[in-house]
């Protein structure tokens, strides 16, 4: 029977794939106001290193003290900024080399698992029942949305950016098996 590891033996565990991770990945948050979303989104990216989140259109930050409820001390691990103008933060992720990767349920957009996540990517995510703007749409190198196969039509945007990020890792960790 399997034993649960120490706390040694999870950081060997994590420090090991942490070697097999070179990529760069950031997250851009448009709107999203929920502070338990924002809270959970930042325990997710400090787990898979993001590297960097901007927080834009009125979306809740880490300032706010409902976010560590469910950030749980993380946000310590995250660089974070806040930005009013969208496509500024866009224009930024981008000048620092990042592929700009939206997610979201559209008509061009690609099953993530099967999109080309390779190179640095920032995620770009937006408010739970808006979604992404389509003027910020339009700037994306690619849009990407999750296979989803029940009778609810999306996810929560907290759990669907975790399995985002998680994708964009996975991807990254395939390439070394090939």
């Amino acid at each position: 029977m399997d034993e649960i590891l120490s706390s040694t033996e999870l950081k060997r565990l994590h420090r090991q794939w942490r070697k097999k991770t070179y990529r760069r990945v950031s997250l851009i948050i448009v709107g999203v106001q929920g502070p338990y979303n924002v809270g959970s989104i930042i325990r997710t990216a400090a787990a898979e290193r993001v590297e960097h989140i901007w927080f834009v259109s009125g979306s809740t930050t880490p300032d706010n003290s409902k976010t560590g409820k469910t950030a749980l001390g993380s946000e310590r691990y995250i660089q974070w900024d806040e930005i009013d103008d969208e496509s500024a933060a866009i224009e930024l992720a981008r000048l620092q080399g990042y592929k700009i990767v939206g997610l979201e349920l559209s008509s061009e957009a690609e099953p993530i698992h099967i999109a080309n996540l390779e190179g640095d990517v920032c995620l770009l995510v937006g408010h739970e029942d808006r979604g992404i703007p389509s003027t910020l749409l339009e700037q994306c190198d690619l849009v990407t949305y999750i296979p989803q196969l029940g009778k609810i039509g999306s996810l929560n945007v907290a759990i669907a950016t975790s399995i985002a990020v998680y994708e964009v890792r996975r991807q990254e960790w395939m390439k070394e098996i090939e």
